[in-house]
């Protein structure tokens, strides 16, 4: 059977994608920059908008790390914006687990959702260090064993404020037109290691039921919290091997969790480059990777992994012959090369020695490849074969350039998965659960913490 793609859009901000010496390089800031990303992957009948969230700002010895997106509104607030401004585009948020709290985020997630009419999304992401936590009254409390037990008590917590409100009474008053009234609401109570919180929770349930669940670990523990919670895995897996082995890997966990595969799709981040021909692409691939890993960017990258100051080390020279420190290191907010640096050190001098590379081109050689690159017929082509072989569910787009990044793959590629019948013509439904093929979340009340409670009657005001 002829599966159908999914396709998202993530706005750059996070790392080294944008190419900010581009001349079409726009703003990371203004909001025009979100809508018009926002509203091409509307017109190419994208599922949804993904923005990333970066909690604090990176240092290298030191200093603010100045090369690649130092700043970004906070993402709730940015999709609330953007849900006037386009009708049917699902919104996602990154939201971190760590440092925030449950009633708050669900109540902002449910705002979203009636106010998009049905589109919002959580990425439910945890935190690992201490440096971050300083920002927060909670800094460096949790122990990174602990982040996978309080993300699953964070979102299972959420998940009960949300079924609180009894869905026939939410629909019914909406329908009506009238003021929604708390007569469906059911008392919560939530007491584990990481939560103590009981109440009435204000804001009534969504149109979804539950906003859209996306989960981006790759671990043997996230990997199985995306198969027992998630309605999307944001995967690392864009080779189409790798991604054949994650795929049947994930989903056939599912089963373990009384869920069927398409309850859970697997959208690795790619990005594409477009030519007249391909070797024009090509072409225009190597140029682009080199922008986005100019020098300082190359010696920062090394610098990450080796723990150590290397500014004196010449990026188109060869490797440092150093050893790395293996302590805390320079760098500071990069999770990419916490663990293992040693042998991440000894792999790349072998792979740096048997092609003869520099740090700059070894940067380039390991950091995330382009995925697509050939004219747009070969990309339509290539997308179908790597989801209609199981290889993903479909794509989430990281373009390399704000806010126009998208133009050229809604306006040439599009068109032809299209016409192959493998992605849609037009939305067919308001909502992001829609979008997905998932169906609504509806309360289970075997979980809501008191359902035997009588609801509290207050009266109309």
């Amino acid at each position: 059977m002829t599966k159908q793609i999914h396709l998202a859009a993530h706005f750059p901000g996070v790392n080294n994608t944008t190419v900010w010496s581009d001349p079409a390089s726009g703003s990371q800031i203004d909001f025009d920059s979100f809508r018009h990303l926002a509203q091409t992957a509307e017109r190419g009948k994208f599922d949804f908008f993904f923005l990333a969230e970066g909690l604090r700002l990176r240092e290298a010895k030191g200093r603010i790390h100045d090369l690649d997106v130092v700043g970004r509104p906070e993402s709730l607030t940015v999709l609330s914006a953007l849900a006037a401004v386009t009708t049917h585009l699902g919104l996602a948020a990154t939201v971190n687990s760590t440092f925030n709290e449950p009633y708050e985020v669900a109540r902002r997630l449910a705002t979203l959702d009636h106010l998009s009419g049905g589109r919002a999304a959580w990425n439910v992401v945890t935190s690992f260090d201490a440096f971050t936590g300083e920002n927060f009254r909670r800094g460096g409390f949790l122990a990174e064993a602990d982040r996978y037990t309080r993300a699953k008590e964070f979102l299972r917590t959420a998940r009960e404020l949300w079924d609180s409100w009894a869905p026939d009474a939410v629909a019914a008053d909406r329908e009506s037109g009238r003021f929604l009234r708390p007569g469906g609401v059911v008392p919560f109570r939530h007491r584990d290691r990481h939560f103590d919180i009981e109440g009435l929770f204000t804001t009534p349930r969504g149109p979804q039921g539950h906003p859209v669940i996306i989960q981006a670990g790759d671990s043997d523990e996230g990997r199985e919290f995306a198969a027992s919670s998630a309605d999307v895995i944001f995967s690392r897996h864009s080779k189409l091997e790798e991604g054949r082995a994650f795929y049947r890997d994930v989903k056939g966990r599912l089963a373990a969790h009384g869920r069927r595969p398409e309850d859970l799709k697997i959208l690795p981040a790619v990005t594409y480059v477009l030519g007249d021909t391909e070797a024009e692409a090509r072409e225009r691939a190597v140029e682009i990777r080199r922008a986005q890993v100019g020098p300082q960017t190359a010696i920062y990258f090394l610098e990450a992994v080796w723990g150590r100051d290397l500014s004196g080390y010449d990026p188109d020279g060869p490797l440092p012959d150093i050893e790395p420190n293996l302590d805390e290191g320079v760098t500071k907010g990069h999770a990419a090369f916490r663990r293992d640096r040693g042998e991440v050190v000894a792999k790349w001098r072998a792979l740096a020695e048997e092609k003869n590379l520099s740090i700059r081109e070894l940067a380039i050689e390991v950091s995330a490849p382009q995925t697509f690159i050939g004219t747009p017929r070969a990309v339509a082509d290539e997308i179908d074969h790597f989801v209609q072989t199981d290889a993903a569910d479909g794509f989430i787009f990281v373009p390399h350039l704000t806010p126009g990044g998208l133009d050229d793959l809604v306006d040439k590629v599009v068109p032809l998965l299209q016409e192959k019948g493998v992605f849609r013509a037009d939305y067919t439904g308001p909502t992001l659960r829609d979008h997905l093929g998932l169906s609504p979340r509806t309360p289970n009340r075997t979980e809501t913490p008191h359902p035997t409670e009588t609801p509290n009657r207050t009266e109309e005001i």
